[in-house]
């Protein structure tokens, strides 16, 4: 059920608010109270929003043993969407003209006759779509911290981020603030009460003539380009220092790029490219690419921690996180201890990209960035056999 199984992808959330003392029966209620399909009025765009259980699509039976787990509460949002199809309208719109047109001198439709063929055959569809038929059912898990006060929602795009903050505040009365790079970044510098330097913060000059724009950060508010920074840093410190990193919690994370690795042209000019490898960063073409001045906006990782080991694909402006593997729960643990397991080891997760991006941070919003920045461009400016 949603991030108690498979594979795990998410988009994290503050929850503007108090945490809950705990879960409880008036929780449960409140997702009832705005359960999928019991809206009667659809949004302007003709989409209805609603909670289920989790089970399936049309499950809204909400109880402790299913949605409350490990100081966790576990819903979906289900997404309805109305969607007359098209081949179908032309058809009907090809029936009803035919039939009116049928006894023209000329032979051919007017064009009023055409209107009204087609309104004819809109109405028919629309009558049609009153049983459902035509709706388009979608559901995404949602998972509530009590312990982070925080909300997971399993999606890495943004497209119905606005729907799930809408709900959630008319369920449980508080807004939702999506924790993207600049939002953790400024979050984590109050630790160390760096967020001046957080504040002041432009996009740095990895390579001569660097765009001091980023094509894909609309808001010069924004400092959600500290997320490309971010990789580009991890690039650099794994190919010149070391697979290992000690944290601020004095535990210690060995990582390696893999898989994936998507680039991208800040100017908006060169495009973008993906490379698919077991190593990606070590490739010619991913290095020329950097060299070009080509930011990471995604990049797949692998993390080893406390002895546990994560494999996700990392969004850089929003620290997204995609199709992430963890580890296998206690096999001598029942089917609850399993869950309580699963839950400790999303919190596991969050808490070492945390400490990872935090390592980064105090090195990017300190003294210390200066050296660090002129160490990439060196590094940036070598050849590719001295590369290798």
């Amino acid at each position: 059920m949603g991030f108690f199984a498979g594979r795990v992808t998410c988009l994290r959330f503050k929850v503007n608010g108090p945490a809950p003392r705990q879960f409880d029966d008036e929780h449960l209620a409140r997702l009832s109270d705005h359960q999928a399909g019991r809206q009667r009025i659809a949004s302007a765009d003709g989409v209805e929003t609603g909670w289920t259980a989790g089970e399936h699509i049309l499950d809204t039976d909400f109880g402790f043993e299913k949605n409350i787990i490990n100081d966790t509460l576990n819903f979906e949002l289900r997404v309805d969407t109305e969607k007359l199809p098209g081949d179908l309208l032309r058809a009907y719109t090809a029936v009803e003209l035919k039939a009116l047109s049928k006894d023209n001198p000329s032979g051919f439709a007017s064009a009023r006759q055409k209107r009204e063929a087609k309104e004819i055959a809109r109405q028919r569809l629309e009558q049609e779509a009153k049983d459902g038929r035509y709706r388009k059912r979608k559901c995404v898990p949602v998972l509530w911290d009590r312990q982070t006060n925080e909300v997971l929602f399993g999606a890495t795009s943004l497209t119905q981020v606005d729907r799930l903050t809408s709900l959630f505040e008319q369920t449980f009365g508080h807004e939702l603030e999506c924790v993207t790079a600049g939002r953790r970044a400024y979050q984590l510098a109050e630790l160390h009460s760096l967020t001046r330097s957080v504040d002041d913060a432009a996009p740095s000059a990895f390579v001569p003539n660097a765009s001091p724009d980023i094509a894909w950060i609309a808001d010069d508010s924004s400092r959600d380009f500290i997320g490309n920074e971010f990789l580009l840093w991890l690039w650099y410190y794994t190919d010149i220092e070391s697979d290992t990193l000690k944290l601020l919690d004095g535990s210690e994370v060995t990582l390696m790029l893999a898989r994936t690795l998507n680039l991208e042209c800040p100017r908006g000019q060169t495009g973008h490219e993906t490379i698919t490898h077991e190593g990606p960063t070590r490739l010619p073409e991913a290095r020329r690419a950097i060299q070009s001045g080509k930011l990471p906006r995604k990049v797949g990782l692998t993390l080893v921690r406390n002895s546990d080991q994560y494999e996700l694909t990392l969004h850089a402006e929003t620290l997204g996180v995609g199709g992430a593997k963890l580890p296998p729960p206690d096999e001598g643990a029942d089917a609850r201890g399993k869950l309580d397991d699963r839950a400790n080891q999303l919190r596991e997760l969050v808490q070492t990209l945390d400490l990872l991006y935090d390592a980064f941070g105090q090195k990017r919003f300190s003294g210390a960035w200066q050296a660090e920045l002129e160490g990439m461009q060196k590094w940036l400016k070598r050849g590719e056999r001295n590369a290798a």
